[in-house]
């Protein structure tokens, strides 16, 4: 796991020399990665370190919350485990408050300048705007750059089918269950993180065990059955059955949407551990059954339709 840092100020911790990529980083996509890869090639190339530096909360929660999307594309945990995979050596999280919303671009510059031992690089995209009432941008990053001689990478927007990569398009994709859309706008599989949490037995007592997640408010496809593959606690990846809705049939009037996974040919004690699920293929959507036992063969088939899948893709 890279290492974190909660505030600018614990940077003057930090001996090396540094280069920075400045944004919030929603999803990590394509273009995302772009910014990023620059930080990560100048402290491979000069020496030192790379870091990420981003917000939490997401900065338009505090500034026009009824903009907001109600679901992001990566929890706090999910992108520092993204960001080791992209190679970045630390990522600094500041808290994004109403007073921080009403900071200065210069005082921010300033703080961070200071803060660290040697801040050699940093990296944004082009349109990227900051500080108070978003008066920051390249020409003033330019100019401090100039000033304390730290060089400033700018990168243009990643475009794809003849549209802007955004988090906006990526989260449409995955409401819409087009996951291939939305693999080629992140350059990844998408995936979710979630805690595995005890549920009420019942797939177990109908001899398809599952492990139900709570998803640390990311995005996630339309309802109904998937073929996923799943990795728990680093470990190798397990492919599964999974069902996103309401469960209707067991739960009636007190149903509330969920995701719950019955892993194939696994049957370990997993309660509180962090699963990442990604979703692989649609095999159908959700139905409410006359009875458990007209469930239980669905879910028979739905298992067997599993394997197939899977034998296939392997093959």
């Amino acid at each position: 796991m890279i290492k974190l840092i909660k505030n600018i100020a614990e940077l003057a911790n930090l001996k090396e020399s540094l280069h920075l990529a400045l944004g919030v980083f929603d999803g990590l996509h394509i273009g995302h990665q772009q910014v990023i890869g620059t930080a990560v090639e100048a402290a491979r190339q000069e020496g030192g370190l790379s870091g990420v530096l981003t917000f939490e909360p997401h900065p338009i929660r505090i500034l026009a919350p009824e903009l907001a999307p109600s679901r992001i594309l990566a929890s706090l945990n999910h992108k520092r485990e993204l960001l080791r995979d992209l190679g970045v050596d630390i990522m600094v999280v500041v808290d994004f408050t109403e007073d921080f919303a009403g900071c200065e671009a210069e005082d921010f510059l300033s703080s961070l300048v200071g803060a660290c031992h040697c801040l050699k690089t940093i990296s944004i995209g082009e349109d990227w705007k900051f500080g108070k009432k978003r008066r920051g941008d390249i020409a003033m990053l330019q100019r401090m750059g100039r000033d304390k001689g730290i060089t400033i990478n700018s990168s243009q927007a990643v475009m794809l089918d003849g549209e802007r990569v955004s988090s906006t398009r990526i989260r449409q994709a995955i409401r819409d269950g087009n996951m291939a859309a939305a693999e080629a706008m992140l350059g990844r599989s998408y995936t979710v993180l979630g805690e595995v949490i005890e549920g009420r037995q019942l797939g177990r007592e109908i001899g398809f065990p599952t492990a139900n997640l709570r998803v640390f408010n990311e995005q996630l496809p339309t309802n109904g059955v998937w073929n996923v593959s799943v990795a728990i606690a680093d470990g190798d990846m397990i492919n599964g059955v999974g069902n996103l809705g309401m469960r209707p049939t067991v739960e009636g009037d007190q149903a509330k949407r969920m995701l719950e996974i019955h892993l194939l040919d696994f049957d370990e004690d997993i309660y509180g551990m962090t699963m990442e699920v990604e979703f692989l293929d649609y095999i159908r959507s959700e139905q409410k059954f006359n009875s458990v036992d007209e469930l239980t063969r669905q879910i028979r088939l739905d298992v067997e339709r599993c394997r197939e899948f899977h034998v296939s893709r392997s093959s």
